[in-house]
């Protein structure tokens, strides 16, 4: 793999410099002085109607921009990935989340490391579906013969924040009488909630985890184990001997995981576990087998929907000129605010209920993929890297910290999401409540671009210190997001969107977004001090002054 391009040392990062020293936004001007801003700025991806003009850049500014992309090699990397090469350098392999969307038959074939991967990855798809098809008409039953009607899916971060996140955006689509519940932390709290109102009878448990050994996702597994057989056994619905709860495991847990020597420890028959690939990260990994517990609630056709939306940004990314490409210019202004204005956090807003764990979400694949100091060959980062990623749905944000976005001090750019159609059309009376939900939507984008002068508070009537407090200075940059309505392919779009915008900042700043080595330590060293807290003294002893006098106050307070 080639060394990394310093963004810094091309020719288009000196232009951007130039731009920086000489820049002074001014939105109101832009938009008066140039009748063709909004429609040269506003671009299609799929469903998606994207609109780029609210935002701090002139045309120069975006030219410029699309000359890093192409100075540090963004469309060769993007390339390289499709193609299969070993982009992820530190652990030595391909990254090919883009294969799992793939359609059937897609010609030609792709073959990684003398592997067909499309036929690989269409006979998991198949047995999913297969499952997922089982399951939803009832043929799959319990251990005393019932229907399944709820899933319980135990994972911890790429293993449930996209699984968690598509349920709740696409739950509308959950017509089948089969309700999803998702157990990550390992706060007892978390399995203990999930399952106190469950019939065991009519509960699947499905355990994703790659290898089988994830600490959080392990321990909650048997906890659900327990709580399984002590339920059943309380009913008299088992005896409780050896045999009886092995046949109830098997009747009510199955395993997204290649690990099948693991799997068929912990009690689950091999044949309903659905593997995936060391190519596919965590964060990249809800259109894998990871999308099991969607396919049983929602529906396979509703899966490969989602998987088609993908697969149309796919197609996009490779396809497109970069100064038309819509995930390419959206992560180039990204680089713009990071590393020529300064900003340090960026904010995502959709004005739809059913994205109210889009941020959460987007928090683990943008923050996980781009929180590097080094780049891909070793060497220190050049520029400041990533960002900080949060958000809140609709007009809860408005009421809680959308102050700061408008008069702090603080650079804050923010995307704004919205549909067209509601999954609810309801009414208060004669009005249309997602009428007046969009116009909010409307007015804060242009609250943020365009402000509010000092004079045009004067002419409200405002006098005094009220003047400067009601002024606002406006030049807030934001992207505007539409689609029709948020069917599974435009949840597609939207996720694959986010991906291609994060890769397209990791190119640029030379860093290897595929890997997560900074999630190991703390996990490392959870298992070294797991002794210490259940009263292992060497182990105490080895903690520094700080972490012994917390397990001492933890101890000591812990009845």
């Amino acid at each position: 793999m080639n060394a990394p391009i310093d963004p810094t040392s091309t020719a288009a990062w000196a232009e951007l410099e130039a731009h920086k020293s000489a820049f002074a936004p001014d939105l109101r001007g832009w938009f008066a002085a140039d009748a063709g801003r909004v429609e040269r700025m506003s671009l299609t991806l799929g469903d998606l109607h994207v609109d780029l003009s609210k935002n701090l850049v002139t045309d120069e500014i975006l030219s410029s921009l699309v000359r890093l992309a192409e100075q540090t090699g963004v469309a060769e990397r993007y390339a390289a990935m499709l193609a299969g090469e070993h982009i992820n350098t530190t652990e030595d392999r391909a990254v090919l989340h883009t294969a799992l969307r793939r359609p059937a038959g897609t010609s030609p074939a792709l073959v990684v490391d003398g592997q067909d991967i499309d036929a690989d990855v269409q006979a998991v798809l198949g047995k999913i579906t297969a499952f997922a098809d089982r399951v939803r008409s009832g043929d799959w039953k319990g251990v005393t013969g019932k229907k399944v009607t709820h899933i319980v899916n135990i994972g911890i971060g790429g293993s449930d924040l996209g699984p968690v996140m598509v349920y709740e955006a696409l739950k509308p689509y959950a017509t089948a009488g089969i309700t999803a519940r998702f157990v990550s932390n390992i706060d007892p709290t978390d399995m203990a909630q999930k399952t106190a109102d469950l019939d065991p009878e009519t509960t699947l448990f499905i355990v994703a985890s790659k290898t089988f050994t994830t600490l959080e996702t392990l321990t909650n597994a048997r906890l659900a184990r327990d709580w399984l057989w002590d339920s059943l056994a309380a009913a008299g619905t088992i005896s409780g001997d050896d045999a009886s709860r092995a046949d109830a495991v098997a009747h009510h847990f199955i395993a997204v995981s290649t690990a099948l020597d693991k799997v068929a420890a912990f009690g689950i028959d091999t044949a309903n576990a659905f593997g995936f690939w060391d190519w596919v990260g965590g964060r990249y990994s809800v259109d894998s087998a990871i999308g099991t517990s969607l396919a049983i609630a929602l529906g396979p056709d509703v899966f490969r929907e989602l998987l088609a939306g993908f697969h149309t940004v796919d197609r996009h990314v490779a396809e497109t000129p970069l100064a038309e490409n819509v995930p390419v210019l959206m992560g180039l202004l990204n680089v713009w605010y990071v590393n020529f204005l300064g900003s340090q956090s960026h904010a995502v807003l959709p004005y739809a209920q059913q994205l109210h764990r889009f941020a959460a979400y987007l928090q683990q694949l943008t923050m996980e993929s781009n929180g590097k100091s080094v780049r891909w060959d070793g060497t220190p980062v050049t520029t400041e890297t990533g960002e900080i990623f949060w958000g809140e749905p609709g007009t809860n944000g408005q009421h809680a910290f959308y102050q700061l976005i408008h008069q702090g001090t603080r650079l804050i750019p923010a995307d704004f999401i919205a549909v067209a159609n509601p999954a609810y059309p309801l009414k208060d009376g004669e009005q249309d409540v997602h009428n007046l939900f969009l116009a909010n939507f409307l007015a804060q984008t242009k609250a943020l671009a365009f402000g509010k002068t000092a004079a045009e508070v004067e002419a409200e009537g405002t006098t005094g210190a009220l003047v400067a407090a009601r002024t606002f200075a406006g030049n807030r940059p934001t992207t505007s997001i539409f689609a029709p309505a948020l069917t599974p392919a435009v949840l597609g779009q939207l996720i694959a969107l986010y991906e291609h915008i994060t890769f397209t900042q990791g190119v640029i700043w030379g860093i290897n977004s595929f890997d997560q080595w900074g999630v190991e330590l703390g996990k490392q060293l959870a298992l070294q001090i797991a002794p210490a807290v259940e009263g292992d003294d060497a182990a105490l002893a080895a903690q520094d002054a700080s972490t012994q006098a917390l397990i001492a106050y933890y101890k000591a307070n812990r009845k």
